[in-house]
């Protein structure tokens, strides 16, 4: 049973790809890292030797600790980090507890190289519509929380790629792309390994909306025009992305927790 102190991985499933998640930290030893190189979607890795160190940059954030086994590892580093202001919980049961479960894991590998500020960069198109507002959602609620994304000239993407390092996206002939059928976001879905039956819908519906196929998806259409809305609204990319990450929540949440929920209004009108 989970305390104040600790969540249980249902929990914790529930709250990873909402906004309000909280920060995962895992701690494993490289050890027992090696022997199942794979992360709890968003988890950052952190060794517990330094957790004065980078504990010291989250102090009021919410964050769950996650070991190996959920026992003295995450444990002493939550109890540091409460030491902090830092409102620290450990994982119950720790990562073998979470696979156990059968719950999605990201492979280590399939994350692009961090920056010096232990980030992850992406660079893409610029005036995004669908699919390049999709994946960075996917990858911030997912992926990396603290992911940075650079929309440049189409002809430039490359270019700014070889120059300042961030890993290209949505463009021909890069890992992260279109494949057959298959749009960007689907890409990441399948390879940082979300195939969750809700991330699966929602990449129908972008799939469907990115190209022109909307037969696939009753709620494409409706996709499609908030997409291009928001792209009329706004003339800076970076805040046409935040309003769009409200609009990706939206879908999530529907996708995971809604489909069955019908509105009728009124709801006592008389009927012959």
């Amino acid at each position: 049973m989970s305390s104040y102190t600790s969540i249980s991985s249902d929990k914790l499933s529930r709250l990873i790809g909402t906004s309000g998640a909280p920060a995962l930290v895992d701690v494993r030893v490289d050890e027992d890292f090696s022997a199942d190189p794979r992360l709890i979607p968003g988890a950052v890795r952190r060794s517990h030797f330094d957790v004065l160190d980078w504990g010291s940059r989250m102090t009021g954030q919410s964050v769950v600790v996650v070991c190996n086994k959920g026992q003295k590892l995450s444990e002493g580093t939550a109890a540091w980090l409460r030491c902090g202001n830092v409102a620290a919980e450990i994982l119950e049961g720790g990562h073998l507890g979470w696979k156990a479960a059968a719950l999605p894991t990201v492979p280590a590998d399939k994350i692009p190289k961090r920056d010096g500020r232990g980030r992850t960069v992406w660079v893409t198109r610029s005036r995004p519509k669908i699919d390049r507002i999709a994946c960075p959602w996917l990858i911030r609620r997912f992926v990396d929380p603290a992911a940075q994304f650079l929309f440049v000239t189409a002809s430039e993407v490359e270019a700014v790629a070889e120059r300042f390092g961030p890993t290209p996206f949505d463009i021909e002939n890069v890992y992260w792309s279109h494949r057959g059928e298959l749009c960007t976001f689907d890409v990441m879905v399948k390879e940082f390994g979300l195939s969750t039956p809700a991330l699966e819908r929602l990449a129908t519906m972008v799939r469907a909306a990115d190209t022109a196929r909307l037969d696939l998806s009753p709620e494409a259409p409706g996709l499609l025009a908030a997409s291009l809305g928001l792209s009329r609204m706004f003339d800076d990319d970076l805040e046409q992305l935040n309003a769009g990450f409200l609009l990706y929540d939206a879908f999530y949440r529907w996708c995971r927790d809604a489909t069955r929920e019908t509105h009728n209004w009124p709801t006592n009108k008389i009927r012959p």
